[in-house]
């Protein structure tokens, strides 16, 4: 974030905490859109950040054409429509045509579309079709479940809701067996 970006949020704050009837004087306001501003610059990240860096020539060539899962991939993200958290899980698989990456990239690549306004719907779409560019494999599973504080602490406040969103593509979409074995590993739990 430049310095003029980061200025102009700390203003941007100062004048909400006004528009509520706060004083953004008083001592516990006082640096409040400094630490916001901050905040703002850590929680979209993911708008600076590319799949070629996150990636990092980390794409091997191997001969394995068996399901690669990595579940309970822990992500945070905002609502694009209430700028209020989301927050839940991943599960990720694929299964590799001659190419397998990294185990840590697949979280990164959570972790930047997480880093983003987002709808969690998009955000699952958005894993599953950069790893099927990128990988080019038989086939590609999504499943995120989160929970939204826009649901939650708001509107309808259903502290117990939770939305789950999935995309497949290849051996997931076209193969029940295949889809099913996914599915089954992730719902299994310690």
């Amino acid at each position: 974030m430049t310095d003029e970006n980061k200025h102009k949020i700390e203003s941007l704050v100062s004048e909400l905490l006004t528009q509520l009837g706060e004083d953004p004087n008083r001592e516990g306001l006082l640096k409040t859109p400094q630490r916001v501003a901050k905040s703002w610059d850590f929680l979209s990240k993911g708008y600076k950040q590319d799949i070629e860096s996150i990636i990092n020539d980390a794409i091997f060539y191997e001969d394995y054409d068996e399901m690669v899962t990595i579940r309970d991939i822990d992500f945070f993200s905002l609502c694009e429509h209430h700028l209020l958290p989301f927050f839940g899980k991943a599960h990720v698989a694929y299964i590799p045509n001659g190419k397998v990456v990294g185990l840590s990239k697949i979280p990164r690549i959570v972790e930047m579309f997480g880093r983003r306004l987002q709808l969690q719907e998009r955000m699952t779409q958005n894993i599953a079709e950069t790893l099927n560019s990128v990988l080019e494999p038989k086939g590609v599973a999504v499943v995120l479940e989160g929970q939204h504080m826009c649901m939650q602490m708001r509107g309808v406040e259903k502290q117990n809701s939770f939305a789950t969103t999935s995309f497949m593509t290849g051996l997931f979409r076209e193969d029940a067996r295949t889809r099913k074995e996914f599915l089954d590993i992730i719902s299994m739990r310690k």
